[in-house]
């Protein structure tokens, strides 16, 4: 993850393939292609090449890559959709997190875990896909405030019912 929050970097191990595809999932669940920067092709070959087919497709000679691309986020929300069950960790940069429920999401079998320098790991095993939103420190502080604000709320209505249900008594 970029420290601003508005891209990450990827690696991804792929095993006896031809081509790899970068999409995001859709609001129905459709594909939708992913523009990707900064691609590179590591492996047993030196340099590795690809070519670039379409906007979101590379294809390669046959063989086992890693994947190492850069990919734009949106609204702190990142979705990565994959064929086969991956092994994911995701590093959040010291000014994110995802712990609190109200703010962020985890899909299914992630598990976070506090990384060294005040950095905020999520990892999940053999998953066919990762959707995580994450927030930085300035929305839990509006959360906070917004929170103390209907409490007050919520004492200035109650207090008038409580002041006359003594005076029954």
């Amino acid at each position: 993850m970029l420290p601003n929050g508005t891209a990450y970097n990827a690696s991804v191990d792929v095993a006896d393939a031809d081509r790899y595809d970068f999409f995001d999932i859709g609001a129905l669940g459709e594909r939708i292609p992913q523009e990707a920067g900064d691609i590179q092709l590591i492996g047993n070959c030196s340099p590795c090449l690809y070519n670039e087919s379409g906007i979101s497709s590379i294809a390669f000679a046959r063989g086992n890559y890693t994947i190492v691309y850069t990919a734009p986020l949106r609204d702190y929300h990142l979705q990565i959709p994959f064929e086969h069950p991956y092994n994911v960790t995701i590093s959040l940069p010291q000014e994110f997190d995802a712990k609190n429920p109200l703010l962020a999401g985890i899909s299914p079998g992630g598990v976070i875990i506090e990384g060294g320098d005040n950095t905020t790991m999520v990892q999940w095993n053999r998953t066919m896909s990762v959707d995580l939103r994450f927030y930085d420190k300035e929305r839990e502080g509006l959360l906070f405030v917004f929170g103390n604000f209907w409490v007050v709320i919520c004492l200035v209505l109650l207090l008038p019912f409580l002041i006359t249900l003594k005076r029954r008594e």
